[in-house]
């Protein structure tokens, strides 16, 4: 991989979004104009019955649809669309919550080559009052703290902002349809023992309601799926071997 010119693709998992994605786009344009990144997007669209699709195409990105409703079943979607010659790939959310403009620090340590895999933070980065919620908090901690336990790594967060190389990605065989998307790639990526990291990432309020910790159900939901991914990591034989 080139570190002065990296082809990188970027995934974005959206469920009406029509208000928030023109935002995150467009600073995601400005971004490849300002430093002349080779940086193409990609939207999956986890069926919207807004103009999320809409807004995307109008904003340069390319859309492809998934009807079946799932966090990870948006992002396997878009997945099947990355570029064979792709360098690095960049997960983000569509909620315009993170800022989109940190995505040349946050791609910087694979660039130099001390990581394969890394987790923008919100813990350990400058968040807005009230962007993270208590359940999100506690949510985090409960599982950066069994990942700690059973596999021997700290992380701070979960957090959506993410980067990985496209060959370690292959290599994660990831599966997970829903909200355990991002514990499960943390987890498969300490299996594969690949190279990890974090850097601090600012974080706000998201535009519109969260539609996992922004209700009861949803957060009951979210966090019964990541246990269930990490005690099935752990303790399923055959659930990820890595070669």
């Amino acid at each position: 991989m080139s570190s002065i010119d990296p082809k990188i693709n970027v995934i974005i998992p959206v469920y009406n979004e029509e208000t928030s994605l023109p935002l995150v786009l467009k600073s995601l344009n400005h971004l490849k104009k300002r430093k002349s990144l080779d940086l193409r997007v990609i939207v999956g669209n986890n069926n919207s019955t807004d103009r999320t699709a809409e807004v995307a195409e109008a904003a340069g990105a390319e859309v492809v649809l998934q009807p079946e409703m799932g966090y990870g079943a948006a992002c396997l979607k878009a997945m099947e669309q990355i570029d064979e010659d792709c360098d690095i790939v960049v997960y983000i959310d569509g909620d315009y919550s993170d800022y989109p403009h940190e995505l040349d620090f946050l791609i910087e340590p694979i660039q130099i080559g001390v990581s394969d895999f890394v987790i923008g933070s919100r813990v350990l980065g400058a968040h807005l009052p009230g962007a993270l919620l208590p359940q999100a908090r506690f949510g985090n901690w409960l599982a950066t703290f069994l990942i700690h336990f059973f596999w021997g790594h700290r992380f701070s967060d979960l957090g959506p902002f993410r980067a990985i190389t496209y060959q370690a990605l292959k290599k994660l065989k990831m599966q997970d349809r829903n909200f355990g998307w991002t514990v499960e790639m943390q987890i498969r990526a300490l299996k594969c023992k690949l190279k990890c990291s974090e850097i601090p990432v600012s974080y706000r309020k998201r535009i519109g309601k969260s539609k996992i910790t922004g209700t009861i159900q949803g957060s009951v939901m979210a966090g019964y799926t990541i246990l269930k991914i990490i005690f099935a990591e752990r303790f399923t034989p055959r659930r990820f071997k890595p070669r």
